[in-house]
């Protein structure tokens, strides 16, 4: 099942995509793709709404984050061996965690802005983990399969300077304003029958910047999902950024900085593809 969301920004309804041109609208069945409806069962709510069809056609509704916003956005770093390697820094040993504002989550074909003051905005396309269940103390990466409630495309948009000089948490520089398009969909699980084998790729103004593969990936969504379970508890609709394959602005020789008027385009195997335009500071 893909579930989508679209319509307006703070107003935008769920659906279910049958395919390119066509959707079922189950806002009948759930206001929204939210905590709520992911602590009540999430998409198996929404099986007899789907089999009983009322296909529509889409007709060029904007598209959101395929979740409401979540309770929390927490993001894992350095989790490629080659983006570790790009970067110089040594592959960890455990999931090196940060977190994220959930107001930077946006649709996946909105504008990013650029914030304010700053020199080093960077790009990382990325595997996105919804959480289906409220979680905690998991005992084992194999239990955490069951607490996962689909995957979706993510762009970690990055601000170097404000992640790396300024001191402090890296979340200064991941938090602004539009640095988290998310969609177009949020696949489940049984749609993908390895999700530690997906193609990923990034292009900036039709020049690819990144090509990799979740095999690379140092720790695998479950590993990731049980790991974070022994230190806080993951409420139902929470999403988990896992992390960048190599190829980000950061790693280039010289380095490679957004600018206003750029456009990013990404995606990964089966879960779909994003555009932005990429606007100034306001």
């Amino acid at each position: 099942m893909q579930l989508m969301r679209i319509g307006a920004p703070g107003a935008e309804k769920p659906v279910v995509r049958v395919d390119d041109t066509h959707y079922i609208d189950v806002s009948d069945v759930t206001a929204d793709f939210d905590e709520k409806f992911f602590a009540a069962g999430g998409p198996a709510l929404l099986a007899e709404r789907v089999a009983r069809g009322d296909v529509r056609e889409f007709a060029g509704e904007r598209i959101g984050a395929p979740i409401a916003r979540p309770h929390q956005i927490l993001c894992i770093g350095l989790n490629y061996s080659d983006h570790a390697a790009e970067t110089g820094q040594a592959v960890p040993g455990e999931p090196i965690l940060f977190t994220k504002s959930p107001n930077t989550l946006v649709g996946p074909y909105d504008d990013v802005r650029i914030p304010r003051g700053s020199t080093k905005t960077d790009w990382e396309v990325e595997l996105g983990v919804v959480i289906g269940r409220r979680t905690s103390y998991l005992d084992s990466a194999e239990e955490a399969k069951d607490a996962i409630a689909g995957y979706c495309v993510v762009n970690d948009v990055s601000e170097r300077a404000f992640q790396m000089e300024r001191g402090g948490q890296w979340s200064k520089g991941k938090s602004a304003e539009t640095f988290n398009p998310a969609g177009p969909w949020l696949v489940t699980p049984d749609e993908i029958p390895d999700v530690t084998d997906l193609g990923m790729w990034l292009n900036v103004n039709g020049v690819r910047r990144q090509t990799g593969t979740t095999k690379t990936m140092i720790f695998d969504p479950y590993v990731i999902v049980h790991h974070l379970s022994q230190f806080m508890v993951l409420e139902p609709g929470d999403l988990i950024n896992t992390g960048t394959p190599p190829g980000v602005g950061m790693g280039h020789d010289p380095q490679i900085w957004l600018r206003p008027g750029d456009v990013m385009e990404l995606g990964i195997d089966r879960l779909g593809s994003q555009r932005q335009r990429v606007v100034g500071p306001r």
